[in-house]
């Protein structure tokens, strides 16, 4: 329970970093972040799973590639359905996707 709080926490951190580096992103304030990281988190877990089925050939090839393109589409329905998170384009949804997966790997290494 407290590994999930502590994944939780530095999943919000790594959106308001991925906003204060990207000028596409804006996230009003780290409330907004927390929720943001926790409905991307249940999208990655229900229609993320489902979509990693249906292109489950291109992920072996591109493994990579394939789930930033995931998240990236997580991270922009998000952005349209939560006030106070604004991605502004699909590319910047990518962009944010690279910086938060960056952001998560360095972060992830201090827990």
């Amino acid at each position: 329970m407290i590994h999930l709080l502590i994944v939780w926490l530095l999943s919000a951190l790594s959106l308001v970093i991925a906003a204060y580096l990207l000028p596409s992103v804006e996230i009003a304030d780290f409330g907004t972040a927390m929720i943001a990281a926790a409905f991307i988190g249940v999208l990655n877990a229900t229609l993320g799973w489902l979509m990693s089925l249906v292109v489950f050939p291109l992920t072996w090839l591109l493994p990579g590639l394939v789930y930033l393109i995931i998240n990236a589409i997580m991270i922009w329905i998000v952005s349209k359905v939560l006030r106070g998170f604004v991605v502004k384009g699909f590319l910047a949804a990518v962009l944010c996707a690279l910086v938060v997966a960056i952001v998560n790997i360095l972060l992830g290494r201090l827990v």
